[in-house]
């Protein structure tokens, strides 16, 4: 030993992985193999922390945006849909918020993965601000719009529909300090408009809902049958009645011969021979009377 030392020769050490001695006790590892290391498998969700992955995605969809990948790119539409399966507990948390609503909540997903895919697309992870920050006021405008447009059964303006929620949310206050229910001209005071606003704001609620006429009526009413056995029938007569109202100056112009002989023919049903004998004149006259009297009446209303 000690000759090796003393002696001028150098010695070429060949280098030996070191293993690390395990601190706790782990399982046994198997030696290593002399085959080439095979690549690494795709990072699952449950690898990494959420907000973590996301991020790694994002930067790798910008990367692909600046070598000008195309947008239907395999790869790209891989990262773009891990992003949005990624993502989707933050849709289902923000649809919670609407379960009182009377949709299906999985409509409600379906409408706030809309406004997902929109925030996915507008993303910028550059500006240093958290996904989910960012894409909530997105998703949650996306499902509200959603019962804006839909949920109405009269489509209102979109000014009268945001009245109807102030004059609520205006009323409900005014009822507890007031102890009693806000007049109108209270509530128009409050929010700033005039009272026929206030009137048609509170109108609109009854285009909200509603009712088939299929639906059994309401227990207070007795509870048989449906609302449509309970409405009225067709009344045919209804349907003249805007046209006599109409006709009634025309007929007070005629002269006295004319308007007695149209007053026979359509309202006491006489022929046009029990109109000759109870005026005094021919059949033929009668009926020459008529033509002309009923052109006259006619062009009367047209004019009007």
């Amino acid at each position: 030993m000690s000759t090796e030392l003393d002696s001028s020769k150098v010695l070429t050490l060949t280098p030996v992985p070191v293993v690390p001695v395990p601190t706790q006790t782990t399982a046994p590892t198997a030696p290593e193999s002399a085959e080439p290391t095979p690549p690494p498998m795709p990072v699952t969700t449950g690898a990494l922390d959420t907000r973590t992955l996301s991020r790694s995605l994002f930067l790798r969809l910008r990367a692909l945006d600046a070598e000008g990948a195309a947008a239907d790119s395999p790869e790209r539409t891989y990262v773009r849909d891990t992003l949005i399966e990624l993502n989707l507990p933050l849709v289902r948390y923000a649809a919670a918020r609407f379960r009182s609503r009377n949709e299906p909540m999985e409509d409600i997903v379906q409408v706030g993965t809309i406004g997902l895919i929109k925030a996915i697309d507008r993303f910028d992870c550059e500006r240093g601000v958290e996904f989910p920050t960012f894409a909530m006021p997105t998703v949650v405008g996306e499902i509200k719009r959603f019962f804006r447009d839909t949920s109405w059964s009269v489509r209102v303006p979109r000014r009268l529909q945001e009245l109807r929620l102030a004059l609520t949310k205006a009323g409900d206050e005014l009822a507890q300090k007031l102890d009693r229910s806000p007049t109108v001209a209270e509530l128009a005071a409050v929010l700033g408009v005039s009272e026929e606003d206030v009137v048609d704001g509170l109108a609109v609620g009854n285009a909200y809902t509603a009712s088939s006429l299929d639906s059994p009526s309401p227990e207070d009413d007795g509870g048989e049958g449906s609302l449509a056995d309970r409405l009225g029938y067709e009344d045919t007569a209804l349907e003249g009645v805007e046209y006599r109202e109409s006709l009634k100056p025309l007929l007070a112009k005629l002269p006295p011969r004319e308007r007695q002989i149209i007053m026979l023919r359509f309202f006491a049903n006489m022929t046009q021979s029990q109109i000759g004998e109870e005026v005094g004149i021919s059949q033929m006259h009668v009926s020459r009377l008529l033509t002309r009297t009923l052109a006259q009446l006619r062009d009367g209303l047209i004019s009007d």
